[in-house]
């Protein structure tokens, strides 16, 4: 698993996926909020495996590394 998100995509995956997991508890109190734990994983590990299918990268340091 080799990084391949920028560090902001990376903080922005981190924040948009805390918003979505809140939907357990508010807004329509919905379990779908779950969806959310998929963009905080990512956004932690750094790596995203439909862009390693699709050989995108948007962190180029990380690929000279």
């Amino acid at each position: 698993m080799k990084t391949n998100i920028h560090p902001i995509e990376r903080g922005v995956r981190i924040v948009l996926g805390i918003v979505i997991l809140s939907l357990i508890f508010v807004g329509p109190k919905s379990w779908w909020g779950l969806i959310g734990i998929v963009p905080i994983f990512i956004g932690l590990t750094g790596w995203c495996p439909p862009y390693q299918l699709l050989g995108l990268s948007t962190c180029k340091k990380c690929q000279d590394a």
